[in-house]
């Protein structure tokens, strides 16, 4: 492996004390075995120049700013680990500047597509459509991120409890009210509960759960039955409409910021465009000068 035991010894730490998943672990690898041949050495005593050419490459390369933020990330975290270690004495990351990535906003579908999107599930052919529906149902009065649906466990939903413990990213968990209409969706697809049934959503492939690809194939078939382009249609598109349509109903993002699990509220704020919207359209709509011009007689 590119960079030999120290990268051994930082993705295990990943695994062992972060709970990382096995891609995220691939990923840092990948980054780490693409910056060893720009080390001028062993990757654990690249110095801060080598650091700096490596990611002015990046740019020059023309790489999306995305792409030189994640794998400066990984180098920050690889160098942080060898000086937390005792590795090296300093951590050559440090006055390394962050790509800027422009701010993108998300692309929710509007309330009415929502419900056309359940409707043309509702007509995919049994069991599928039942599942289809329960999914949607599910996903959208939840804000759970596609590997949080497809791994909760068979008793998620039992009666009387209104919240669900998710464990989300980093292992972490957090409590998700879950709506009645989703919990009564969920449970015409599913029928009667099997004894010994681990998964809410089971399969019989290896995983013993519906994956993350098979959830994706589902709603792009109850997308073709609607009517609506199945390129707009996600389990991640479906979280950002939920949270821009709680936001668009008067929640808040510290709230929402709990409801979908994340860590920093800065990574929230990317909904407070629709913020900005609502509160334009408030003062449109109630502020005695709104929408009055310089040539309106009852201007002072």
């Amino acid at each position: 492996m590119p960079g030999g035991r120290h990268v051994e010894a930082f993705l295990e730490m990943l695994a062992a004390e972060r709970g990382a998943a096995r891609n995220t672990i691939a990923a840092y690898a990948a980054d780490l075995a693409d910056f060893a041949p720009n080390a001028g050495g062993p990757v654990h005593q690249a110095r801060p120049e080598a650091l700096s050419a490596y990611l002015r490459g990046l740019s020059d390369q023309g790489l999306a700013p995305r792409t030189a933020q994640r794998r400066l990330s990984a180098l920050r975290q690889f160098f942080g680990f060898l000086a937390r270690q005792g590795v090296r004495e300093d951590d050559p990351t440090l006055l390394l500047a962050t790509p800027k990535i422009p701010a993108s906003l998300p692309k929710p579908l509007a309330e009415a597509e929502v419900t056309q999107l359940i409707e043309g599930a509702a007509r995919l052919p049994e069991p599928r459509g039942a599942r289809a529906v329960a999914m949607l149902e599910l996903l959208y009065s939840s804000g759970l991120r596609a590997s949080e649906a497809v791994t909760l466990p068979a008793a998620a939903l039992r009666a009387g409890s209104v919240l669900v413990t998710v464990r989300g990213k980093g292992g972490r968990d957090r409590l998700v009210p879950i709506s009645d209409r989703a919990r009564q969706a969920v449970a015409a697809a599913l029928g009667a509960p099997e004894p010994n049934r681990r998964w809410l959503f089971p399969s019989r492939g290896a995983s013993g759960h519906l994956t993350r690809q098979g959830l994706g194939v589902l709603l792009k078939d109850a997308a073709l039955a609607a009517g609506i382009d199945p390129g707009r249609v996600s389990p991640h598109v479906l979280r950002h409409s939920f949270a821009s349509h709680l936001l668009a109903h008067g929640a808040d993002l510290r709230s929402l910021q709990m409801l979908l699990g994340h860590a920093d509220i800065a990574t929230t704020q990317i909904y407070t465009k629709v913020l900005e919207e609502r509160l334009r359209a408030l003062v449109e709509a109630h502020h005695p000068l709104a929408g009055r011009t310089k040539e309106d007689p009852r201007l002072p």
